[in-house]
C-alpha cells in the first residue's frame, strides 16, 4: 500500500509539472526531458532500487508481494516462501508467456531446485546463458552427486561472490560443518542485494538460522 501511494505522489506531481511547463509556454523538448528524467527516476525507486540494490528484507519482501502481475519477479517470492500450489501455477504461466528455451531455462532450474528435481534442473543448465548462473548451477548438481572436490572447483569460475559463497555454505552444510556454513551463509547474503538477498535469508531462516540473526 505504502508502495502504490508513493506511486500516486510521484505522478501526481509529474502531472502538475508537466501541467505547469505547458500552460507558461516552456520548450516542449524542456518538458520531454523533464518527463523522461522523472521517468527514469520513478523506475529506479520504485522498481530497479528494490530488486537488484535494496538491502532491507522486509522492504523487498514487501516489493515482491507487490508484483502478483510479473510471475518474472513474483516466482522468487512464492518459492523462497515455499507456496507450493502458487509455484506449480506461476511456472505454468511463465511456461506459456516465454517460448524460447533459453527465456525458460533459468526458471525451470530455480523451480527443479527447489524441488530436489535434479533431473529437471540438468535439463535447463545448457540453455542458461548467463556464464555464472549457468556455473551456479552445473556446481549445485555436482554437490547432489556428492562430488563436493568436483564441486568446490567449479565454482572457482564464478564472479559473483554471492554465489560463490552460497555454494560454499551448502557444501559445508552437507558435510556437518555447521560453523564454517554459517560463516559462507553470512558471506552470501552480505554480498547480495535485492531479489538475491531475499531469497537467501529466507532459504537460511529454515536451513542455517544462524547466519541471519542480524541480517536485515
Amino acid at each position: 500500500m505504502k508502495r502504490f501511494r508513493w506511486s500516486i505522489f510521484i505522478y501526481s506531481v509529474l502531472f502538475v509539472v508537466v501541467l505547469f511547463m505547458a500552460l507558461n509556454d516552456y520548450s516542449p523538448i524542456w518538458i520531454i526531458v523533464v518527463t523522461v528524467v522523472a521517468g527514469l527516476i520513478a523506475f529506479v525507486t520504485q522498481f530497479y532500487y528494490p530488486a537488484a540494490l535494496d538491502k532491507r528484507v522486509d522492504r523487498v519482501e514487501s516489493f515482491l508481494r507487490s508484483q502478483q502481475m510479473n510471475p518474472a519477479l513474483y516466482i522468487q517470492y512464492v518459492l523462497a516462501n515455499r507456496l507450493e500450489d502458487e509455484a506449480k501455477t506461476i511456472m505454468e504461466q511463465l511456461m506459456s508467456k516465454y517460448k524460447r528455451a533459453t527465456a525458460q531455462a533459468p526458471f525451470k532450474a530455480a523451480y527443479g531446485l527447489y524441488r530436489k528435481d535434479m533431473a529437471a534442473v540438468q535439463e535447463a543448465v545448457p540453455y542458461i546463458r548467463y556464464p555464472d548462473y549457468r556455473a551456479y548451477y552445473e556446481t549445485a548438481l555436482l554437490l547432489e552427486d556428492g562430488k563436493s572436490a568436483q564441486a568446490r572447483e567449479h565454482l572457482e569460475s564464478i564472479k559473483k561472490r554471492w554465489m560463490r559463497s552460497a555454494l560454499l555454505a551448502e557444501m559445508e552444510r552437507k558435510s556437518g560443518n555447521s560453523v564454517t556454513a554459517v560463516k559462507h551463509a553470512r558471506d552470501a547474503v552480505y554480498f547480495s542485494r535485492g531479489v538475491q538477498r531475499y531469497v537467501l535469508h529466507k532459504e537460511y531462516e529454515r536451513t542455517l538460522p544462524q547466519a541471519v540473526e542480524r541480517v536485515s
